[in-house]
């Protein structure tokens, strides 16, 4: 989980920043000088929307690094000997996924993990101190497998590209409800008054976070696909199986955020459609439903 939530956090700063930040430049005042110029404001909607989302996607694994603590394992002076099978595991199943090494880390915590990234042949993927400790060898390279998977599947760049567009309709959507409220409501003949900027504040808020629903939902179709993926890095879909039935049993590490889409497990805070993850029996019985 602690993927996806970092990145839509993120996601979420960097485009009220940028929005504010050509608000203040008064970008607005021009696309709005004779009534709403549809073209003009599709086109500051785009530029805005997709820049968000590749800004959040090019700074998501210095950020997920930071705010989970991650310690990056050296792979040419492992610790000791767990850390060396970490580094080998990931190795291996990284050449069997046709990607470049990622970088592999340990945090302290709860059993999970993530992987994230902007690009398949750098990418970042960490277990926590928890699963570690809870989990066999053969569960933990199961959760491995998953974690490759996402990298592997272009998880991250697919999510962008999704965000971008959710984006941009939400910058569109904010502005032209801001103009009718500003116009209709606050009476205001000429230009663009006050009430159009807090409207436009609060609708990108509000819109932001109903957009989640979507991105949410295809996080839990990519998680179906990761499962599937280390079933087949490991050559059988038992050690994916029986990992997802220990971490049942465990108490899982709940991740920031923005990074939820990209972890091992998660949970539904506020409600399903808010989950970044199916619910671990669905993804069991997936697997074993699986050809």
């Amino acid at each position: 989980m602690k993927r996806i939530a970092l990145f839509l956090l993120t996601n979420l700063a960097v485009v009220l920043v940028l929005s504010a930040t050509l608000r203040i430049l008064g970008v607005d005042r021009i696309i709005t000088q004779q009534g709403i110029n549809f073209n003009a404001l599709l086109i500051f909607s785009l530029v805005i929307g997709f820049g968000g989302a590749i800004i959040s996607l090019l700074i998501s694994k210095p950020m997920a690094k930071y705010s989970t603590g991650t310690r990056i394992i050296d792979p040419q002076a492992p610790a000791n000997a767990r850390e060396a099978w970490l580094v080998e595991t990931v190795h291996q199943l990284a050449k069997r996924a046709g990607i470049g090494m990622p970088e592999v880390g340990i945090y302290e915590g709860a059993p999970n993990a993530f992987a994230t990234g902007a690009f398949r042949n750098d990418a970042l993927v960490a277990v926590s101190t928890g699963l570690l400790e809870s989990m066999t060898e053969e569960e933990i390279a199961a959760v491995l497998g998953h974690e490759v998977a996402h990298v592997a599947n272009g998880d991250m760049i697919t999510l962008t590209l999704i965000q971008g567009v959710v984006n941009t309709f939400v910058i569109f959507l904010a502005r032209v409800v801001g103009y009718a409220i500003d116009r209709l409501v606050f009476k205001n003949e000429r230009g663009i008054g006050m009430g159009y900027y807090l409207t436009v504040l609060v609708c990108e808020v509000i819109f932001g976070v109903l957009a989640t629903i979507i991105v949410a939902a295809f996080s839990r179709r990519r998680e179906y696909r990761a499962d599937a993926g280390s079933a087949h890095l490991l050559g059988g879909r038992e050690p994916m199986i029986r990992a997802l039935m220990r971490l049942g049993s465990l108490q899982s590490g709940e991740l920031p955020k923005s990074m939820q889409a990209l972890g091992i497990s998660g949970k539904g805070a506020i409600s399903a459609m808010f989950s970044s993850h199916p619910p671990l029996e669905a993804r069991i019985r997936a697997l074993h439903e699986a050809p």
